[in-house]
């Protein structure tokens, strides 16, 4: 990234920690993905339950392999499917901390997640003792019209691109307010301000991650 766009981009990660903190959340902004595995590993304890939603941001910046490492007592869902796999996902309420990404977060602080199964943002309001999300800054919107539509003609499209699903939006780039059967937007979550102080902290990336 140019320098002034650089340091317009990092004003702006400022800007929308300050707008997190304010919403009773933490806030962390790093420079690249190399300084995402640091922060994750600051804010576990060796010997944590640990579980994650879906999330290509995760694998980008090295989080799973982190994960993956042998500290912690990792609720892997990779390769599980069928009965196994729900009582990961429930199991995961139990976890000492749940990480995901975000499809979106607005200049006001709020955090917006759209989910299908919903048991990423079923974990991300409630359950884990702790939620650590990391965001790229390519998913800094507005506000929340911005996050609806960044996800109706980014988010949404690529991710049935990524997983192979029969909808819309895989075959023409757009959200087509579907009812197939593989839809993935079915359940819409806003993180506003927080009854448990910090228990959301968001790691914001200045370098564009996921969908």
């Amino acid at each position: 990234m140019q320098p002034t766009a650089f340091e317009t981009m990092w004003q702006r990660m400022e800007r929308t920690a300050e707008a997190l903190r304010r919403n009773n959340m933490e806030a962390t902004c790093v420079k690249s993905t190399a300084d995402v595995v640091p922060v994750v590993e600051s804010l576990l304890h060796e010997g944590d339950v640990v579980s994650n939603g879906g999330s290509m941001s995760l694998v980008e910046t090295g989080v799973m392999d982190h994960l993956r490492s042998g500290r912690y007592q990792f609720l892997d869902r990779e390769g599980v499917t069928g009965d196994e796999l729900g009582k990961l996902y429930r199991d995961a309420f139990s976890a000492d901390a749940y990480l995901a990404s975000a499809n979106a977060v607005t200049d006001a602080g709020e955090i917006f997640n759209v989910d299908g199964n919903a048991n990423r943002v079923a974990a991300i309001a409630f359950g884990p003792k702790r939620v650590i999300l990391v965001v790229g800054c390519n998913k800094l919107v507005a506000d929340l019209r911005e996050a609806e539509t960044r996800l109706e003609t980014m988010a949404a499209p690529a991710n049935t691109k990524r997983l192979g699903c029969a909808t819309p939006c895989r075959e023409t780039g757009v959200c087509a307010h579907c009812q197939s059967p593989a839809r993935i937007c079915c359940t819409y979550t806003v993180q506003r301000f927080q009854r448990q102080k910090g228990r959301i902290h968001v790691i914001l990336v200045a370098e564009p991650l996921g969908f």
